[in-house]
């Protein structure tokens, strides 16, 4: 399939982020066009390779196969709340007009954490509330500060990654009585089609771009054997459009996805019509991806000749090795 994409047209973005998320500012992709439509590969600049040619993957599935039938028209969708200011977080909620709000956490204090959790319930308070850790407490730092994160938003949906390892979710998952939802030991697996999660998490967080694409993440999240949510790899609209896709094909959804993080950038390559923007709580299910606006993808063409030699150069030896 590849053969069919001309990989040499294929445009570099650099969008400017609305707060620091995840430790960047900007973030940097490329678009691929092929016969189905368009793709977006944008694996995180210290990925190496092997874990980029897997976002690769799902951009040449989008764009030369698409995607396969929905089971449902419309996706529940969660906001999200970067590590920021409790009135700022109150704000995000407040305008989202969704009913499941995703908090991130231990980027700074307990306090501030739960300063921002409380604000966050201020705005929201008849609807579902989780926090992501990204495996950044050990197991006695997670046993202790789960309770107090709890009480500060009136109680948890759930508690995503809390720590870095299967064992270590086990461990807080058998000490504590708040749903634990696996996402990067899922993800970042050598072989997430292995990796045995049922004695360590209640959910199962999958974020299709990363696994491969569409079908691939379907078989995953077979394989895990639990509830799934799916989860933006933080994308354009072009890339979101393959959460959307899988949420759309999975024989069931009891959980909001978290695919609106379009809200964290600063602008997209898809113009407002077609942008996947949250309305009442929910995004809809498109049979194909959105294609980018030639006006948004002048605008937000990465300028740095270095940094689009850099994606060029990884580009060229992904394909290279597929």
């Amino acid at each position: 399939m590849k053969t069919m994409i001309d990989f040499e047209q294929a445009r570099v973005y650099a969008i400017p982020m609305t707060s620091r998320f995840r430790g960047i500012d900007v973030r940097e992709g490329m678009l691929i066009e092929g016969p189905a439509g368009w793709g977006d590969f944008c694996a995180f600049p210290e990925y190496d390779d092997r874990e980029a040619a897997a976002w690769l993957t799902t951009a040449i599935e989008a764009c030369t196969v698409g995607w396969p039938d929905p089971v449902r028209g419309r996706i529940p969708i969660n906001a999200t709340v970067p590590v920021v200011a409790p009135e700022k977080a109150h704000e995000i909620v407040r305008d989202s007009g969704c009913g499941t709000v995703k908090v991130k956490v231990a980027e700074g204090s307990v306090d501030d954490d739960i300063a921002r959790l409380e604000a966050v319930r201020d705005a929201l308070p008849g609807g579902q509330i989780r926090v992501d850790v990204n495996g950044a407490w050990d197991v006695d730092t997670a046993l202790a500060t789960i309770p107090l994160l709890d009480r500060a938003a009136g109680g948890l949906e759930y508690v995503e990654q809390p720590c870095a390892t299967i064992d270590e979710l086990a461990q807080v998952r058998r000490g504590i009585n708040i749903r634990i939802a696996a996402d990067e030991s899922i993800r970042r697996a050598e072989d997430p089609m292995k990796v045995a999660v049922a004695e360590a998490a209640d959910i199962a967080v999958i974020k299709c771009t990363p696994l491969g694409g569409v079908r691939r993440a379907l078989r995953v999240a077979e394989a895990c054997g639990l509830p799934v949510v799916v989860s933006s790899a933080l994308e354009t609209s072009v890339g979101l459009s393959a959460g959307l896709a899988l949420a759309g094909a999975l024989p069931e959804l009891d959980f909001a996805c978290g695919l609106g993080t379009l809200s964290l950038f600063d602008g997209d390559v898809v113009g407002p019509a077609r942008a996947l923007t949250p309305v009442d709580g929910h995004l809809p299910v498109a049979p194909v991806t959105p294609t980018p606006d030639p006006a948004l993808l002048d605008r937000y063409e990465l300028r740095d000749p270095a940094r689009v030699q850099w994606w060029r150069d990884r580009l060229a030896r992904l394909v290279k090795l597929d």
